[in-house]
């Protein structure tokens, strides 16, 4: 039996291998640019959970990586305080994506990998019983044959009181899938963490608040990440606030929005106050963009 404690959260969704390279400079089309290269885990998922563990949160998680991979990804999780259940696939790799960071932007280079192989049916009853909230990103619906079984997962939820969470994921990705099958297929869920570009891309709009606004009527709260320019927070019976992101040294911004919303949702289930919750999250983005890759170091 799984143990069930007050505040769980459940997360699923990808598992990924990092390489994240931090150019010297320009890049050098058709000759060497000295750069700092370092392999890193990640997976928008992952980290999030990972970030909730190291905030002493209580999260089990739910993803799929090659074979060969399953203990080093297993230990890689417990070591951050989560509690992983990942399935191992006998053919595909481990997702990998090539990160190339260049001050406050990045290049990412993306194989999916085993990641297109998980099963949300995997998420049984008995784990979202008694659990506070689920969360996902869209990356478990890119790639993917038909949304289906992401969309029982979170009705199954629903039905069990279990709040749920989503974090668009990207917006490249977002235009391939296309909007209108995007939130067909997230329906149900309460809150959502897009950053601008997925807003713009999910409302047609540019202004962040209008955004924000936009978004709050097909979500109870929303919660759209403007990097260093803060966050734009709307709740259905509110307009949207502003809260500013704290000064901080980057190093690289990969992973910043997965820690951002795990601070978020480690205040969220216990205070439920958007204010408090989005100053939460800016603590963890303001460390997580000071460490090479997307999780926490111990």
């Amino acid at each position: 039996m799984i143990s069930v404690r007050k505040g769980r959260i459940v997360v699923f969704g990808d598992v990924i291998d990092d390489v994240v390279a931090v150019p010297d400079g320009s890049i050098r089309v058709d000759t060497d640019t000295p750069s700092m290269i370092r392999f890193r885990p990640g997976g928008s998922a992952a980290n999030t959970a990972a970030w909730l563990g190291m905030l002493d949160c209580d999260v089990d998680f739910y993803g799929r990586v090659g074979a060969p991979d399953l203990h080093r990804h297993t230990q890689l999780l417990s070591d951050s305080g989560v509690r992983p259940f990942l399935s191992r696939d006998p053919e595909l790799p481990t997702g990998t994506i090539v990160i190339v960071v260049e001050g406050e932007q990045r290049t990412m280079l993306t194989d999916r990998g085993a990641n297109d192989a998980f099963d949300p049916d995997e998420v049984s009853d008995e784990t979202l019983e008694g659990a506070r909230l689920l969360h996902f990103t869209g990356y478990s619906l890119f790639g993917r044959a038909g949304a289906e079984p992401v969309k029982r997962l979170v009705s199954r939820a629903r039905a069990k009181g279990v709040e749920v969470s989503v974090d668009p994921g990207s917006a490249g990705f977002l235009v391939d899938y296309g909007v209108d099958s995007f939130l067909d297929a997230v329906a149900g869920a309460s809150l959502i963490f897009p950053n601008y570009d997925e807003g713009a891309v999910l409302t047609g709009l540019t202004d962040p608040a209008e955004i924000a606004a936009a978004l709050s009527q097909s979500f109870d709260v929303v919660v759209l990440t403007m990097g260093i320019g803060g966050v734009y927070v709307a709740r259905t019976d509110r307009p949207a606030s502003h809260i500013p992101s704290l000064p901080s040294r980057v190093l690289d911004p990969t992973g910043a929005g997965d820690a951002f919303c795990a601070g978020f949702l480690d205040t969220w289930i216990t205070s439920g106050s958007t204010t408090r919750s989005a100053r939460s999250g800016a603590r963890v983005a303001a460390r997580a963009v000071t460490v090479m890759g997307a999780r926490p170091t111990f």
